[in-house]
């Protein structure tokens, strides 16, 4: 069951080593200059804590998702987890929004390139 309000408006789902420097930068500032709370992993992570309980727990408590799909994306088993869990809250009537980075969306729907088994 969705909360009935949200600590965050947008998760960013995203591979660190693709887009951490430059697109992810920019497009946080620009969210951030519009007052959107956004949750990112690399964003007050408890670095003692249980990871994937927090990232688990930003997911269950956000509004919207944006996916970030990049070359390595499909690479991360920590990235395939935050997306199975983010396409269990879309059931759920959240919004999810992929972006391509780098790629093309076809990578991603015929499992082709770095997306291919």
């Amino acid at each position: 069951q969705a909360p009935a309000t949200y600590r965050y408006d947008v998760f960013i789902s995203f591979r660190g080593e693709d887009t951490r420097k430059g697109f992810l930068s920019h497009l946080q500032v620009a969210l951030r200059q519009n007052q959107i709370q956004t949750f990112r992993d690399d964003d007050g992570m408890d670095k003692g804590g249980l990871i994937w309980d927090e990232l688990l727990h930003a997911i269950r408590n956000s509004n919207l998702f944006l996916v970030i799909f990049s070359e390595n994306y499909a690479s991360s088993r920590w990235c395939l987890k935050e997306l199975v869990e983010i396409m269990e809250r879309k059931n759920n009537k959240n919004v999810v929004i992929p972006v391509f980075y780098g790629i093309e969306p076809t990578h991603v729907r015929k499992q082709s390139g770095s997306y291919r088994r």
